[in-house]
């Protein structure tokens, strides 16, 4: 089963369709966790939200107690969340991209991806990692074909997955294939 923390983001459906292609989903409000369907779940999805990741701690407390336990997934401020729990800081960009499509190119010869490979990704942000970052086993395996801002990261030992970008956005080519690729590894 696959349990998705909707930080109340109106792209939290279209997260929850995507994901129902692979298993079984619940879901509920990041204020209103489920500790059952947590605790039953095999794989935790961090939602797209507004705001920062500093404004969700209850997700941070999840995130550390069942890293290295649990699949984790984090898509968008999902993504910012796995980042600031790992003392990352979050930082605004110059330029906002909402509704917005890059080309990423996978940079690392460590990633579920083919080094070189190239996706288009739907962004909304304001939000980005602000670089160097450095935490244990985790690696930025994507980034922005252009601007070279983190877009991808992955942390192989212990399952942590996250996306600047929405898989689940009609932008984004191939998205179900990058979710079946984290699924299934």
């Amino acid at each position: 089963m696959i349990y998705i923390i909707d930080h109340k983001d109106s792209f939290t459906h279209n997260v929850i369709h995507q994901f129902e292609n692979f298993d079984k989903v619940e879901c509920d409000n990041f204020n209103e966790i489920n500790k059952k369907n947590l605790d039953k779940a095999k794989v935790i999805v961090f939602s797209p939200g507004p705001g920062g990741p500093k404004d969700y701690p209850i997700s941070s407390k999840i995130y550390n107690k069942f890293k290295g336990q649990k699949k984790i997934i984090g898509i968008c401020l999902g993504f910012q969340q796995i980042l600031f729990s790992e003392k990352a800081k979050i930082i605004e960009q110059n330029k906002i991209f909402h509704g917005f499509q890059s080309e990423v190119r996978v940079i690392s010869d460590n990633s579920l991806f083919k080094k070189g490979q190239k996706f288009k990704v739907g962004r909304y942000h304001s939000l980005k990692l602000k670089e160097p970052f450095y935490a244990k086993n985790f690696e930025i395996t994507m980034r922005c074909a252009i601007s070279k801002v983190a877009m991808a990261i992955e942390n192989n030992k212990d399952k942590v997955y996250g996306f600047q970008f929405h898989p689940e956005s009609f932008l984004t080519e191939n998205g179900n294939l990058l979710i079946k690729k984290i699924l299934s590894a």
